[in-house]
């Protein structure tokens, strides 16, 4: 996308505000960006080209009902590499179950407690079609932004994903 801009590194961090070695260094995946300066970089390349979050987003998100066992969502959330899952009762999501708030309530019994017990706020929700500047701030102040259509949900964008895009934006380093 940098390139289809027609910026050079250097274009690109006076933009940015940053420096062109700190561009060369994200582009090959020297160094993991701050937050901020993803959001800066994605303005910047993705901005006036209105992405969307559906084609950004994470399909297939693994959900959990209240009335699992926390054991059994541990064992999902530790097979599938995930912190937190949504939690969704009759096709609405209710709630969040997270490493953390499993951890915070640690007992002898918890595996055989239901998530019920342990659920947290949801996450922002966005339709599919919403631009991804809006999400920017939603990500800095949450993990993660799930993503509806009809209301139903279809996929989840986390800051992991942000930084991905980056990756397959500006891909391998060019001078």
């Amino acid at each position: 996308m940098r390139i289809e801009a027609g910026l050079t590194q250097g274009q690109l961090a006076k933009l940015v505000g940053v420096s062109q070695a700190h561009i060369a260094k994200i582009e090959g995946e020297k160094v993991d960006p701050r937050l901020s300066t993803v959001n800066k970089i994605l303005q910047t390349l993705a901005g006036g080209r209105g992405k969307k979050c559906g084609e950004i987003m994470t399909p297939g998100v693994i959900a959990a009902s209240p009335r699992d066992r926390i054991g059994k969502v541990s064992e999902t959330m530790v097979n599938h590499d995930i912190s937190q899952l949504p939690v969704i009762d009759e096709d609405r999501v209710i709630g969040m179950v997270t490493e953390e708030g499993i951890v915070r309530n640690l007992n002898p019994e918890i595996a055989d407690e239901l998530v019920e017990k342990v659920v947290e706020p949801p996450l922002p929700s966005v339709p599919e079609e919403t631009d991804i500047s809006i999400i920017r701030p939603l990500l800095e102040a949450h993990p993660g932004v799930l993503v509806t259509r009809k209301g139903k949900l279809v996929g989840i964008i986390t800051r992991s994903d942000l930084l991905k895009v980056i990756s397959s934006i500006v891909g391998p380093t060019v001078t």
